[in-house]
């Protein structure tokens, strides 16, 4: 049970980190732009489940580590990702097409 309970934390926190990416104005995927406002949203409940879960697991302050320690690992691996990969204006941001 609780290694499953830290798959699903560590789930919610990438979710979480690419719904937070998806409401930058820094996002460098084309299909995750669209609705900001709600994809901080949206981040940001998932990130508090993931705060909860990884909490259930280790304790508060471990799960708070753990938290951030999953959210900053997918966080900083997405724009490489999208380079990597070659997403059509990967190179672009919002910001630069207006």
């Amino acid at each position: 049970m609780t290694a499953w309970l830290g798959v699903v934390a560590f789930a919610m926190a990438a979710l979480s980190a690419v719904a937070l990416y998806a409401g930058s104005p820094h996002c460098m995927w084309r299909v995750l732009r669209g609705r900001p406002r709600s994809a901080r949203l949206i981040g940001t409940l998932l990130a508090l489940a993931s705060l909860l879960a990884w909490a259930q697991l280790f304790g508060v302050a471990a799960g708070l580590g753990a938290t951030l320690a999953s959210l900053m690992l997918v966080l900083v691996a997405q724009p490489y990702l999208a380079l990597l990969i070659g997403s059509p204006d990967a190179d672009t941001t919002a910001d630069d097409k207006a």
